[in-house]
C-alpha cells in the first residue's frame, strides 16, 4: 500500500472521529497498521508519523469503550512513536489521549500534567485549534474539581479561540462544557441556553455523540427544574443513543440521572434499579469518579424511610465508601454531597458527634464550591460573551451604514427566494407572475386549540419554534420554498418560484419526512404524541412579493385553495392528496408509471377510470402505497375524488 493510501485511509478515520463514527474507526486504524505492519523495512519518519496517528485513534475507541488500560498503551506507544519521528503534533495529539483516559479514570493531576504538556507541543506546531481543545479539557478537569473559577477562565480561553477559528465542533463542546458549569452553579435557565446551542451545532454537524450528551445534560438541567416527565424522555433517548455507539460510559453516567428523576418522583425501587446498572458500568470501565457518585446514589434510596428496603446500616456503609473515595480523587463537588448525607444519617440516629464533624465539613467544602465568587464569575463571562455579540452587532450596523445596497441585498436574501431577492435587487418593483404546475402543501397540528390551552405561553412558542425549525430543515433538503406559518399551520410549496420538473415527488417525499420527525414531539401538558395532517394539490398558482418595508413572498390562486381544503379534509398522521396530484405524481418524462406490473398508459386521460381492485397502489420508485379515499364533498369545490399516501412498510408486496 501505497503512502497516499494509507494517507486516504487516515483521512477517513479523522473525518469518522470527527462525526463520532467509532464503529468505522476502529476497522480503519487496523487497516493502516495492517498495512505497515506489511512493510517492517520502511522505518522511515513517515512510516512512524502513520502508525502514530492509527494507534492514537485506535487509542480513543479503547477509551470510549471503557477499556482504559488498552488506551493508556495505544496512546502511550503513539507518543514513543511520535517521539522517534521528532513530530510534535503526533506527540502531542498522544499526550491529549493520555490526558483524556486519565481523566475518565478521575486521575485528574495527571490529566493537568498530559494536557499541559499537550498545550506546549502544540503550541512548537502552530496549531492553535490544538490548544483550544486541550485548555477547554483542563476547564473540564477544574469543572470536575469544583474549581469553578479556574474553570471559567479556562473554558473562555477555549471558546474564545474556537470562535476565532470557525472551529464548529469545539465552538459546541465549550458550550455544552459551559452549560454544565452553570448548572453546577444552580444556574438552570443559563445551562439550558448554552445546551440549546451546543445541540443545534452538533445536530447540523450529524455528530452522534455530541447530540446524545446534550439531549440528555437537558434532560438533568430539566430534572432539577421540577420537569420529570420531559427529563425521563431526553435521559431515554440518550441511553439509547448511547447503548447504538457501544459507549459504557455514556450509558452508565445517564442511567444514573434516571435514577435520580426516578428517585424525584418517588419510584425507589426503579432508582435503585438503574443506580446499580450505573454502578456495575463504572466498575467495569474503572471511572472512580462514577463509581463513588453511584455508591452514595444508592445509599440515598437506602436512606429513605418510603423505601420498602429501608436500611439505615446499609446506607452508612455504602455513604463512607463513596466518602472514602471522593477523598481519594479530590472531587469537592460531591464530597461536599456526600457529608451532608452523613450528617443527616447521623442527626437521623442522634449521633451527634458524627453528624457535627460531618456536618461542618458540608457547609465548609460547599461555600468553597458554590462561592459567591464563582458565581459573579460565571456571571462576569456571561457578560463579557454578551458584549462581544454586541461589539459584533455594532461592527454590523456600521458596515451597513458604509454599505447600505449590500446590507439590503443581504436583508432580502434572508427573507425571499435567491430568484425573487435577485430580481428586486435589479430593479424590478413589482413582482408578480402566473406560475403553472406547482405543488402546494399545507400542514396544521392536530388539536392545537386543546394543546395550547393547557400550556404557557413560553413552551407553546418554544414547542412551536422546534417543530417549524425542524420542517424548515426538511425543505431546505428537499429545495422547496417555505412560505409560511399560520398559527400552528405550515405551508411549502415545490415548483415556484423555480419551475421543477419533480415538484410533486420532492414534496410527497418532504411529506413522508415530514411525518417521521412529528414523532419525536410530545405535548408538554400531556406527553401524548402530536400529530399533523397534510394535504396536497397540484396546480397553477400567481405568486409575487408584497409589502414595502416587511416583505413577504406568498402565493394564491385555486391551487392553494384546493391544497388547504386537502387538509382541513384530512385526517391524523396521514397525507391528504387530490386526483390532479397524483397524475403529476404518476407521470416521469412524459411517461406513465409501472405499477402492480401494468402501465397507466391507457388511464393517462382519466385516471378516476381506473379499476377499484387494482388498489391500494405501491410507486416502485417512492416509498408510497396509494390508499384510495374515493369521492367525497370539498368545501367550495364539489365532488372530488382524493387519495391518501402512505410510507411503504417493508411487508408491502411489489
Amino acid at each position: 500500500m501505497t503512502n497516499e493510501e494509507v494517507q486516504d485511509l487516515l483521512d477517513r478515520a479523522d473525518e469518522a472521529q470527527i462525526a463520532g463514527n467509532y464503529a468505522i474507526l476502529e476497522p480503519l486504524a487496523n487497516e493502516v497498521l495492517a498495512a505497515l505492519a506489511r512493510r517492517p523495512e520502511e522505518l522511515d519518519a513517515q512510516y512512524r508519523i502513520y502508525k502514530a496517528h492509527a494507534l492514537s485513534h485506535l487509542g480513543t475507541v479503547a477509551r470510549l469503550h471503557g477499556d482504559y488500560a488498552a488506551a493508556l498503551d495505544y496512546f502511550s506507544q503513539s507518543l514513543a512513536d511520535g517521539e522517534l519521528a521528532a513530530d510534535p503534533m503526533r506527540c502531542a495529539r498522544a499526550k491529549n489521549g493520555l490526558g483524556n483516559v486519565y481523566q475518565n479514570m478521575s486521575e485528574f493531576a495527571r490529566a493537568l500534567d498530559a494536557y499541559r504538556e499537550a498545550i506546549a507541543l502544540f503550541e512548537s506546531a502552530g496549531s492553535r485549534d490544538g490548544v483550544a481543545m486541550n485548555l477547554g479539557n483542563i476547564g473540564n478537569v477544574y469543572m470536575n474539581l469544583a474549581e469553578y473559577s479556574l474553570a471559567i477562565d479556562y473554558l473562555h480561553q477555549a471558546l474564545t479561540i474556537d470562535e476565532e477559528l470557525g472551529r464548529t465542533n469545539g465552538i459546541a463542546a465549550n458550550l455544552g462544557n459551559i452549560a454544565i458549569l452553570y448548572w453546577n452553579l444552580q444556574e438552570y435557565d443559563q445551562a439550558l441556553e448554552y445546551l440549546k446551542r451546543a445541540l443545534a451545532i452538533y445536530e447540523q454537524l450529524g455528530h452522534r455523540e455530541g447530540i446524545a450528551v446534550n439531549l440528555g445534560n437537558i434532560g438533568v438541567v430539566y430534572s432539577d427544574r421540577g420537569e420529570y416527565q420531559l427529563s425521563l424522555e431526553y435521559l431515554q433517548k440518550t441511553v439509547a443513543m448511547f447503548e447504538a455507539l457501544g459507549r459504557k460510559d455514556g450509558v452508565a453516567i445517564y442511567l444514573g440521572n434516571i435514577g435520580n428523576t426516578c428517585r424525584e418522583i418517588r419510584e425507589y425501587n426503579g432508582a435503585l434499579e438503574h443506580y446499580s446498572r450505573a454502578l456495575q458500568l463504572h466498575q467495569e470501565i474503572g471511572n472512580k469518579e462514577g463509581i463513588a457518585i453511584s455508591t452514595a446514589n444508592i445509599a440515598g434510596i437506602y436512606a429513605t424511610k418510603d423505601f420498602d428496603g429501608y436500611d439505615i446500616v446499609l446506607a452508612e456503609e455504602y455513604l463512607l465508601k463513596a466518602l472514602a473515595m471522593d477523598e481519594e480523587i479530590g472531587s469537592k463537588k460531591q464530597l461536599y454531597t456526600h457529608h451532608q448525607a452523613l450528617a443527616e444519617l447521623y442527626k437521623r440516629t442522634k449521633r451527634w458527634e458524627e453528624f457535627g464533624i460531618h456536618f461542618e465539613n458540608y457547609h465548609r467544602i460547599e461555600k468553597e464550591v458554590l462561592s459567591e465568587d464563582a458565581k459573579k464569575q460565571a456571571h462576569l463571562l456571561n457578560q463579557r460573551r454578551q458584549a462581544a455579540e454586541r461589539d459584533k452587532e455594532l461592527e454590523i450596523e456600521k458596515a451597513a451604514a458604509a454599505a447600505k445596497l449590500l446590507a439590503t441585498e443581504q436583508l432580502l436574501h434572508n427573507v425571499l427566494p435567491p430568484a425573487i431577492a435577485q430580481r428586486m435587487l435589479s430593479g424590478e418593483n413589482l413582482i408578480a407572475e402566473k406560475l403553472t404546475n406547482v405543488s402546494v402543501l399545507f400542514a396544521d397540528i392536530v388539536e392545537f386549540t386543546k394543546l395550547s390551552g393547557r400550556i404557557t405561553p413560553e413552551e407553546l412558542v418554544e414547542g412551536l419554534d422546534r417543530i417549524f425549525s425542524e420542517f424548515d430543515l426538511l425543505a431546505e433538503k428537499y429545495g422547496l420554498e417555505k412560505i409560511k406559518t399560520i398559527g400552528d399551520a405550515y405551508m411549502v410549496v415545490a415548483g415556484a418560484p423555480s419551475a421543477r420538473a419533480d415538484h410533486a415527488e420532492a414534496i410527497v417525499q418532504f411529506a413522508v419526512e415530514m411525518l417521521e420527525s412529528i414523532k419525536q414531539f410530545r405535548a408538554i401538558a400531556t406527553g401524548e404524541a402530536i400529530q399533523v395532517r397534510i394535504g396536497i394539490h397540484t396546480g397553477d398558482v400567481v405568486a409575487g412579493v408584497i409589502g414595502k418595508k416587511k416583505f413577504a413572498y406568498d402565493l394564491w390562486g385555486d391551487a392553494v385553495n384546493t391544497a388547504s381544503r386537502m387538509e382541513s379534509h384530512g385526517e391524523a398522521g396521514k397525507i391528504h392528496v387530490s386526483e390532479e396530484f397524483m397524475k403529476e405524481l404518476l407521470m416521469v418524462e412524459n411517461e406513465w408509471l409501472m405499477v402492480n406490473g401494468k402501465l397507466l398508459m391507457d388511464e393517462a386521460d382519466n385516471f378516476s377510470s381506473l379499476p377499484t381492485h387494482h388498489l391500494p397502489l405501491t410507486i416502485h420508485h417512492l416509498p408510497l402505497t396509494i390508499i384510495p379515499r374515493g369521492e367525497m364533498d370539498i368545501k367550495g369545490k364539489g365532488r372530488m375524488r382524493t387519495f391518501y399516501l402512505e410510507k411503504r412498510s417493508t411487508h408491502d408486496e411489489q
